[in-house]
């Protein structure tokens, strides 16, 4: 699969009350082209903020990709690459010590894009300067800003 095209996604999301009003951001980036995406929910936690940014990015994808994934999320980051969500999948959608997994309409449809895309997972800290991120929080605050109720 050499011939696929590599891009970057950068993804963040934000919630106002956890849970509360919510929005995501994404920045995805190609051969020095970008494209940012965001959206929100007037009632939603962080956790589906950050992974419906990462869904958002890769569904906007048209074609199988390598995507360099840069994400402030350890809860996304270590889901994946630890093997949790896999884990939560096999199990029904428990937890290791029998709970149910949070978010598995999203873990669900996250990892269904992974098995389309080549993912490969970095993680940065949030709010420490990095560009991209930066601006998908802008993107993602501006969201739950709409959310909010004055």
């Amino acid at each position: 699969m050499s011939d696929m095209k590599t891009v970057e996604l950068f993804t963040d999301g934000a919630c106002s009350g956890n849970p509360g009003p919510g929005g995501w951001g994404a920045i995805l980036r190609y051969n020095g082209i970008e494209k940012e995406l965001s959206g929100g929910e007037e009632n939603t936690t962080n956790n589906r903020m950050e992974l419906t940014a990462v869904i958002k990015g890769l569904k906007a994808l048209k074609t199988p990709c390598k995507v360099l994934l840069c994400t402030d999320s350890k809860y996304v980051c270590d889901g994946v690459t630890k093997g949790w969500a896999e884990g939560w999948r096999l199990r029904g959608w428990r937890k290791a010590d029998g709970k149910p997994a949070l978010n598995p309409d999203l873990w669900e449809e996250l990892l269904n894009l992974l098995d389309t895309h080549e993912v490969e997972i970095n993680w940065i800290k949030g709010h420490n300067g990095h560009e991209e991120n930066e601006r998908c929080d802008r993107l993602a605050v501006k969201e739950t800003n709409f959310f909010k109720k004055d």
